[in-house]
């Protein structure tokens, strides 16, 4: 029974990413556009923030030191 469980998981996942390819394939040229620069946009905000988190355990541990 295992085995048989995890065939059908298998050929679901399978199934899955070909259709999630198809869906993917009828979004619009603007669409992705607006997509990758949302991505780029996330990346520079994670990096801002990132760098806070870095300055503010640094002053942190300058304290802790003094």
């Amino acid at each position: 029974m295992k085995h048989f469980i995890k065939k059908v998981g298998i050929g679901a996942a399978a199934a899955m990413s070909v259709a999630a390819g198809s869906v993917y394939a009828a979004v619009g040229a603007e669409a992705t556009a607006a997509l990758t620069e949302a991505g780029t946009d996330v990346g520079t905000v994670g990096t801002a923030v990132l760098g806070v988190i870095i300055a503010a355990m640094a002053f942190k541990y300058i304290r802790r030191a003094l």
